[in-house]
């Protein structure tokens, strides 16, 4: 059991970085829900496997292995947990978590898996709470019946929706950027070294896929952008050559919220 201390540092280290990752994302999920998972899965940091892992949110690997971004690195690890399959038994099973490079990453893997697998669409850009972490227990996220109302306490008792200003106003109406872009559509391909308004077009559809930070808007397609172009071509099922192409510009002008994926690994409780 967590102790005071121990629970505050911890909630004081996993906001600002819950708050960073969700800032400035098309499609978002709640950062004082993102917070108590990361309390309730990691047990507010005490779990020593999971932190050697920075695995604080307790995804699993999966059987596909999928890839929702680029901050997994396809490390893992492996322990036991327990899951609650009929919504009365709990079972005790062996899986693989995925393990990061530093906290920061798990977040991040996160909110791209949320972003990017339909079956947690219903969470999405959720301004409550408890509608939003029901609808990731019911995408499949955790097993456990009594999960919704675990998650929900920590965030009631630590007043983490203090936290979700970066992504809803007060109002409660959303903090969501133009969907127009400004810039006009490149007639040619787009790709490392490309300059001017075709990769300021380019980097604005990354920056509406919350791919690319709004100052990444420069006008320059640099090693960042590249990222963040063959992130946005996984994610479209298209070829990840890096190349703003005929068939890339079309998803990306198309598109005017983040890519999705078909994915539908069970997530850890």
């Amino acid at each position: 059991m967590a102790e005071k201390k121990q629970v505050e540092d911890f909630i004081k280290k996993i906001a600002p970085m819950a708050q960073a990752k969700a800032a400035g994302r098309v499609i978002w999920t709640l950062p004082s829900v993102c917070i108590a998972q990361c309390c309730c899965e990691s047990a507010y940091g005490t779990s020593p496997k999971m932190m050697r892992a920075n695995a604080v949110l307790g995804i699993k690997v999966g059987k596909s292995r999928v890839h929702f971004g680029t901050a997994w690195k396809d490390r893992a690890y492996s322990t036991k947990t327990k899951e609650c399959y009929d919504g009365k038994t709990y079972v005790n099973i062996t899986d693989m978590f995925r393990a990061y490079d530093s906290i920061a990453d798990a977040i991040e893997d996160y909110y791209d898996m949320l972003a990017s697998c339909s079956r947690y669409s219903a969470a999405r850009n959720q301004t409550d709470p408890r509608k939003c972490i029901t609808e990731i227990r019911n995408g499949g996220y955790a097993t456990s019946p009594t999960y919704v109302n675990t998650i929900m306490n920590i965030v009631s008792r630590y007043n983490l929706t203090q936290f979700d200003g970066v992504v809803t106003k007060k109002d409660g109406s959303t903090d969501m950027p133009s969907v127009h872009n400004p810039y006009k559509e490149p007639e040619k391909n787009v790709g490392q070294g490309t300059t001017g308004q075709d990769a300021k077009w380019v980097q604005w559809c990354l920056w509406r896929f919350g791919l690319l930070e709004e100052n990444g808007i420069d006008g320059i397609i640099g090693s960042k952008s590249l990222s963040a172009i063959k992130t946005a071509q996984a994610r479209l099922g298209l070829a990840q050559d890096g190349i703003v192409g005929k068939n890339t510009r079309k998803a990306f002008s198309t598109v005017t919220v983040q890519p999705s994926a078909s994915c539908y690994e069970h997530q850890a409780m």
